[in-house]
């Protein structure tokens, strides 16, 4: 979750690392710190605990020493509370090295008692403190930091990014990864490490991504990989994208609001080559497994939002391709002894690429012989490399740290493989697929028209700004929607919310509903030919004769909802599987505003991180 940037070359590395730390502080906003190693061997630190700006105020008060190497850090607590002493970068051998730390050290405790033996006491309550005695005491037998990384990176377990850098080698930082993403930089004279591309891509587009169980070391000339038992590696480049200006605000308020205006860019983005003139489904990377007649199930696993967009995913899985297709959170599907073989597709959704529970739970399913289908944002990540085949979005970087575009972009990607599959087998006839790929075409202008929903939403934040509690109701397609609704005000807004099937509103949650109770309610087409549409205006009916506040999303022209509503966003009118992308905009909208009204930053909600590299 903590944000690492390192840099070796012939910029002054604390502006390159504070600028690398900016993009990177939705991974980790807890404290902040950067080493500095000058050109006659000292190396210089600071850190602070709380956001980056408390760390960027403090060197202006305090200027650190300069140099041309150096690495830095944003933290996401897990051992430790965020503190000044616990914050990275932590010092070792007399303080002249110095470490920074990504994800969790499981056997710490057993290292520190070893190395309190020699002599050697943390003063912080992390567990990367340990490591960077452990490097230091390797160093000092080897003399060699590579090897001494290497050496001690095989006596820790659990999941990790190291950085290290040492005064007596200005010019030579070294990296090494295991379970938790790591990317280097490839530049003229000068090369970084991070844990996402956005943290040097307005340096350079060209990228190496480190492997699992890998060494890396930079210098201003080059970089060499090796394995953990030291055998020479050479990692295949990339080039990122997209550029710096897709990671900056542009004017917006915040990211969130930006990206929630980038959502039909990212859906258009993702359909863009996939879908030909004539609706056939084109999407070369994924031909070898849909075509794969062995395969007679599919599940997906995914956590939060990306669930919700996998939920999508597996209801068009069964309607176009009549494969069996369930959803399952990764961190329960590997631990409960869930039955796949060769037979079943893993399809795992993460926009990161690095969520440790998920990428767990594709090694899990790869070790029972299954077919493993990655849908990610991010290149060269570790699930997508992990996987037999993968499936990018194309929704741009996201730095917010709830997400709203990559989860569109998600649900486009799970609807893609789905018809893929689909057409494959046969299971739609070229009628139907060329009217699914004709409504997938034309989400993105419908949606647009969902973005200027914007100040409508904006009043009705603002006059619930002191709400408790708000309860969404979906049904079918509309269920996962009013289970994203209910998780972006939580995560946004810190209330309680809750997403509910409208079927199983007679099943108990009616109880929750009092006088004034507000409840979203995602209304299906009156179109719609097994009648849902009249059942769910049902459950409106018998929510508002409890005192509920309905504010329905239902489309336009649906006469039949408006004597029950309190207020109706209207939805243009559009297939059945894409009102899910025009009726997640507002609610995004929603979360956001409601938030921004009780004075939350929405980039940067509390408790949480953008990528979860930790299980």
């Amino acid at each position: 979750m903590c944000g690492i940037v390192g840099y070796v070359g012939h910029q002054a590395s604390l502006p390159v690392l504070m600028a690398g730390l900016k993009r990177l502080e939705y991974r980790g906003y807890d404290s902040a710190g950067v080493a500095i190693v000058d050109e006659v061997g000292g190396i210089h630190t600071a850190k602070k605990a709380g956001k980056l700006q408390v760390l960027a105020d403090q060197l202006t008060i305090e200027a650190l020493g300069e140099g041309h190497t150096g690495i830095a850090h944003t933290r996401w607590a897990t051992h430790g509370g965020p503190t000044d002493l616990n914050a990275h970068p932590h010092l070792a051998d007399g303080g002249k090295l110095a470490l920074i730390h990504n994800g969790i050290i499981e056997n710490y405790q057993a290292l520190a008692e070893a190395l309190r033996a020699d002599g050697i006491d943390c003063i912080s309550e992390t567990d990367s403190e340990v490591a960077a005695h452990l490097v230091a005491k390797e160093y000092r037998d080897t003399g060699d930091l590579t090897e001494a990384l290497r050496q001690s990176a095989n006596q820790l377990h659990g999941a990790f990014t190291l950085l290290v850098t040492h005064q007596d080698q200005p010019g030579l930082v070294v990296g090494a990864r295991r379970n938790s993403p790591l990317v280097v930089g490839l530049g003229e004279g000068e090369n970084f490490l991070a844990s996402d591309v956005s943290a040097f891509v307005e340096h350079t587009q060209r990228a190496v991504a480190l492997g699992q169980d890998q060494v890396v070391t930079i210098t201003p000339e080059g970089i060499s990989v090796t394995d953990f038992d030291g055998n020479v590696v050479h990692p295949e480049e990339f080039t990122v994208d997209w550029d710096a200006s897709a990671a900056e605000k542009g004017g917006w308020s915040s990211f969130m609001a930006k990206e929630i205006s980038e959502q039909p860019e990212a859906v258009a983005n993702t359909l863009r080559s996939r879908i030909t003139p004539e609706g056939h489904i084109d999407i070369p990377e994924l031909a070898k497994v849909v075509a794969d007649t062995q395969i007679t199930r599919v599940v997906f696993i995914a956590c939060g939002t990306a669930a919700y967009s996998a939920m999508l995913g597996a209801y068009a899985m069964e309607k176009w391709a009549h494969i069996p297709a369930s959803v399952e959170l990764s961190h329960e599907f590997r631990y409960r002894d869930a039955v796949i073989d060769a037979h079943t597709l893993v399809v795992s959704v993460s926009q990161s690429g690095e969520t440790m529970d998920t990428l767990m739970a594709v090694r899990h399913a790869a070790e029972a012989g299954a077919t493993t289908v990655s849908i990610c944002n991010t290149q060269g990540a570790t699930i997508p490399r992990e996987s037999t085949a993968t499936l990018y979005t194309h929704a741009g970087p996201e730095v917010a740290v709830a997400s709203t575009k990559a989860f569109s972009a998600q649900v486009v990607a799970t609807y893609l493989l789905a018809l893929a599959f689909g057409e494959a087998r046969g299971a739609l006839s070229a009628a139907e697929r060329a009217e699914l790929a004709e409504a997938l075409l034309a989400a993105p202008d419908q949606m647009a028209e969902m973005v200027q929903t914007g100040e409508r939403i904006h009043e009705l934040a603002h006059w619930m700004a002191d709400t408790h509690s708000v309860l969404y109701l979906g049904r079918h397609v509309g269920y996962p929607i009013a289970l994203e609704g209910a998780l972006k005000l939580k995560e946004l807004a810190y209330i309680h919310a809750e997403g509910f099937a409208a079927g199983e509103l007679k099943h108990g949650p009616i109880a929750l509903i009092e006088p004034g109770q507000i409840v979203f309610v995602v209304v299906p087409s009156p179109r719609d030919p097994r009648s849902l549409h009249s059942k769910v205006v049902s459950n409106i009916q018998e929510i508002r004769a409890r005192g509920a506040r309905v504010i329905a999303l239902a489309e336009r022209g649906d006469a039949a909802v408006l004597p029950f509503a309190d207020e109706v966003i209207a939805l243009p009118p559009a297939h059945t599987f894409v009102e899910p992308l025009l009726a997640v905009i507002p609610l995004h909208l929603f979360g956001m505003e409601l938030a921004m009204a009780k004075g939350l930053d929405v980039d940067q909600p509390r408790n949480l991180a953008k990528s979860v590299t930790v299980e």
